[in-house]
């Protein structure tokens, strides 16, 4: 089984709009859809909390990781980081 990761619209009708080409042959198919659900509010939360003094621990083993630590970029995608690592591991 091939699979495809595209960028889509629902339309006011409940019609899937695909926004780019499928390159996958003419046939049946089976489609999982996943909401997007991250809005602003979601991004500003994760920030204040990020934003926060580090906590205090009894667990030394990470202290100078906590200090270093940058937040994550709001924009970033963890799945194109994913598929950057599987193509650089295996060469693709």
């Amino acid at each position: 089984m091939k699979a495809a990761k595209i960028k889509a619209k629902i339309d006011t009708n409940g019609h899937l709009i695909a926004s780019e080409p499928v390159n996958l042959p003419p046939g049946e198919v089976e489609v999982i859809i996943l909401e997007k659900t991250e809005t602003k509010s979601d991004v500003e939360e994760l920030q204040s909390i990020t934003d926060q003094p580090h906590f205090q621990t009894k667990v030394k083993a990470f202290q100078d990781l906590r200090k270093n630590w940058q937040p994550t970029p709001p924009d970033f995608d963890p799945e194109a980081a994913r598929w950057e690592a599987m193509k650089e591991k295996y060469n693709l």
